[in-house]
């Protein structure tokens, strides 16, 4: 999953800025006990999503895919005054360990468990910034779903497009092949432009143009 060797991910997290103590426990915690705790975002990648957020300084975030709620926290970081965070995410068995981390921000998240698919349609909002890390067989759905609720000018990230590095074999499996057509769909869009970061296990940064 990591696109860097082991040396060079560990220089880099050494030279970024550390993880604040909850979003360290977070970490511990579903290292030791979550299943798949290759899906939390963790230090290098969490400090990049702070990063954007506070570059773009969102008012309104949306959230698609919450895990454990590292990702969630750290774009919270970045947050305009008075903004919100809604993160949705379709496991209930992880709830009350996610409502846990968010007591202490009741005021900024908005955390709903259920069907993205079903919940999206129904938000009134418009959104800053949209952070996609949910089931890749629906991201392109997700992205349909969320372009008309995004500002002129705003940011969509889409986590994991290079899929452990799948999107290269030569017989891709039926996620790498959603991964490659979401891949292919946003490049062809013309109202996006696109970057494709090589961070981790590559990022999607989309930002909707003013037409």
């Amino acid at each position: 999953m990591e696109i860097l060797n082991e040396q060079l991910q560990r220089y880099a997290e050494q030279h970024t800025s550390p993880e604040n103590e909850l979003l360290k426990r977070i970490n511990r915690d579903t290292q030791a006990n979550v299943l798949m705790p290759r899906m939390l975002s963790g230090h290098l990648q969490g400090r990049v999503l702070s990063m954007i957020s506070q570059m773009i300084r969102p008012k309104s975030v949306l959230e698609i895919g919450t895990y454990t709620g590292y990702s969630a926290l750290s774009l919270v970081e970045g947050l305009a005054d008075g903004g919100k965070l809604i993160t949705i995410d379709i496991n209930e068995e992880l709830e009350e360990k996610v409502s846990g981390y968010f007591n202490s921000y009741r005021d900024k998240i908005d955390y709903r468990v259920g069907r993205a698919i079903d919940i999206i349609p129904t938000l009134d909002e418009t959104f800053d910034l949209v952070f996609i890390d949910a089931d890749k067989s629906n991201y392109a759905r997700y992205f349909d779903l969320v372009i008309d609720k995004i500002k002129p000018g705003g940011f969509i990230l889409a986590d994991n497009v290079f899929w452990s590095g799948k999107v290269l074999d030569e017989r891709p499996d039926a996620d790498t092949r959603a991964i490659i057509s979401f891949n292919k769909k946003i490049h062809e869009d013309k109202r996006v432009e696109n970057v494709l970061l090589p961070i981790r296990d590559g990022i999607m940064m989309i930002r909707k143009l003013s037409l």
